[in-house]
């Protein structure tokens, strides 16, 4: 079956999820339901979900040399990740999110390890890998020189570039023009523009953005949907598939990746948001990021049932 090559260039975490019945105030001490050890990292979620729907898929990043960065390489491996370009540190640790998980939404502390050590001279040396990828997907959840060098080096070759702009902060303009496609949710869409949604229209917001490089923005609204413009045209809507929500902690992971995914099998953008919100969708039915990741066919199959 025909496929393409997506370069993933990205952070990989041990997600520690403790599940609670609701987040506890300022100074209150409660008591968890579960605990979970999980691979993670958006870098890691992003190439595990598009090596699931049938890319040739290569991961980036640096992991420590320990228990949780021995974890991290297999669960890759297992889905059929490529992992020869990952790099293992010895004197730092592998990246942790700590993730607490209510019923009705997450939150989230990073703390980078290895992902923070991850330099711009990591990704020249790699430079043949981005060269044969058909898109190359990037997140900050590494060090904002090395995303700006891998732009430079993606460019260079003439690559497509997608960009999901999290954990949020301000972008230089340079970087942003090098971006084709970058997908904010609501919260990065205000950290990136400096507007504040309860003030300015959304679609103020895009315009923002797209007035600072990119040549389209995908902006992700959870349940409400996505909604997404290209420099010059209109904006357009699409709402979320209804599911039975287990845990949201890989949605965006989910549709980043569907998005690199279907327009790499060279769909239009239309096409690949819907097809990638279905991805997104599917991917929330599952309790842990990378485990909910679904398959090309899993997709079909709910396409063929819900339209």
């Amino acid at each position: 079956m025909e496929t393409c090559k997506i370069a993933v260039i990205g952070s990989l975490n041990m997600d520690i999820v403790v599940k609670v019945s609701r987040f506890p105030v300022g100074g209150e001490t409660i008591l968890g339901n579960e605990i979970h050890f999980i691979p993670g990292g958006k870098g890691a979620n992003q190439a595990v979900a598009a090596a699931r729907l049938g890319a040739q898929t290569t991961m980036l990043g640096a992991v420590g040399n320990d228990q949780f960065g021995s974890a991290l390489l297999e669960s890759l491996k297992n889905n059929h990740v490529g992992i020869d370009y990952i790099k293992q540190m010895e004197q730092t640790p592998t990246g942790v999110a700590s993730i607490l998980l209510s019923p009705d939404e997450n939150h989230i502390v990073v703390v980078p390890g290895a992902n923070g050590l991850l330099m711009p001279n990591d990704i020249e040396r790699l430079e043949d890998v981005i060269a044969e990828a058909d898109i190359v997907l990037l997140q900050l959840e590494i060090p904002l020189e090395t995303v700006n060098r891998a732009t430079e080096i993606a460019k260079k070759f003439g690559k497509r570039i997608i960009l999901n702009p999290a954990p949020a902060c301000m972008l230089p303009e340079e970087l942003l023009q090098r971006v084709d496609y970058i997908i904010p949710n609501k919260s990065e869409i205000e950290e990136l523009t400096g507007l504040d949604l309860s003030k300015h229209s959304l679609e103020a917001a895009v315009d923002a953005l797209l007035a600072k490089g990119p040549q389209y923005v995908i902006t992700t609204l959870g349940a409400e949907g996505v909604v997404w413009k290209q420099k010059g045209g209109q904006m357009k809507v699409h709402p979320a598939c209804r599911v039975p929500v287990v845990d949201t902690t890989g949605a965006g992971d989910a549709f980043s990746a569907g998005l690199a995914y279907y327009l790499a099998m060279g769909n239009s953008l239309e096409h690949a948001v819907h097809s990638s919100i279905k991805v997104s969708a599917l991917a929330v039915t599952k309790f842990g990021a990378q485990e909910g990741m679904p398959t090309r066919e899993q997709v079909e199959e709910y396409e063929e049932q819900n339209g």
